[in-house]
């Protein structure tokens, strides 16, 4: 193989490759559909030209017909008029526009199939054309989905899903903490309350201790009555004791409410 040949192959491989890549295929079926227009639009002016070239054969076949039938009509005036010269050359004008009128027919016939043919084709055409562009409409609406398609693919696989996912759980775990830490607190709040309630019950037991207590100083007192300061009597003495006691005691019930 020649370099030449190489090189050429090479060129044209990658004139094929950007051909390819520069490729639109919405682009490409709107001039499709552009060209197929204009092949309607020849295809026509094709079919009005023989529509009219036929036309002109028709008449001109029917007016060489016209004057065979006249230059007949002639040829038989002058030969009851005895002229034979008259007549002969009336029916050699005849013969004339005969023959024309003749091949004017074979003609016509020739152009009336092929404005036939032309009429089935623009028509064909015509269909075709049709055809195309509601194809065109439903692949521009398939080629538009497959690029959103392949934009959303794209985008899906530049996402970094691993930190996300990584992100996601550490909150899922930060949210099983949370719930923890406000289960725990509510259990504490719980037996906090029932040590509440626990103190309040144990209250009893210091009241019914406090009153023993207060009983036993005012027994007590009894046999030192003798040794009052001048002036006092047992009963004040007694009085102020248990004033001492109720003071100390709601002391205490003060220290224990608080």
């Amino acid at each position: 193989m020649g370099l030449f040949d190489r090189i050429g192959r090479v060129v044209r491989a990658n004139l094929n490759d950007m051909v390819s890549k520069a490729e639109d295929p919405e682009k490409i079926l709107e001039q499709s559909i552009l060209d197929m227009q204009e092949d309607l639009v020849q295809l026509r002016q094709a079919v009005a030209r023989a529509i009219a070239t036929q036309k002109r054969t028709e008449q001109q076949y029917n007016k060489n017909q016209s004057e065979a039938n006249t230059w007949q009509q002639r040829a038989q005036l002058a030969l009851q008029k005895g002229d034979e010269g008259l007549a002969r050359e009336a029916l050699q004008r005849k013969k004339t526009s005969g023959d024309t009128a003749a091949q004017l027919k074979s003609q016509l016939e020739v152009q009336n199939t092929q404005v036939q043919t032309l009429k089935r084709n623009l028509v064909a055409l015509e269909s075709k054309i049709s055809e195309a562009k509601t194809k065109k409409d439903m692949l521009k609406a398939r080629v538009q989905a497959a690029k959103a398609n392949e934009q959303l693919q794209s985008t899906i696989s530049s996402m970094n899903t691993g930190s996300a996912m990584g992100a996601f759980e550490r909150m899922e775990e930060k949210v099983l903490e949370l719930e923890a830490r406000s289960q725990a607190a509510h259990e504490l709040g719980g037996v906090d309350l029932e040590s509440q309630f626990a103190a309040l019950e144990s209250g009893g037991d210091v009241d019914d201790e406090l009153a023993a207590m207060k009983a036993q100083m005012l027994g007590g007192s009894a046999p030192d009555q003798q040794a009052l300061p001048q002036g006092t009597t047992p009963a004040t003495n007694t009085t102020q004791n248990v004033e001492v006691v109720d003071a100390e005691l709601e002391e205490l019930r003060r220290q224990l409410n608080q």
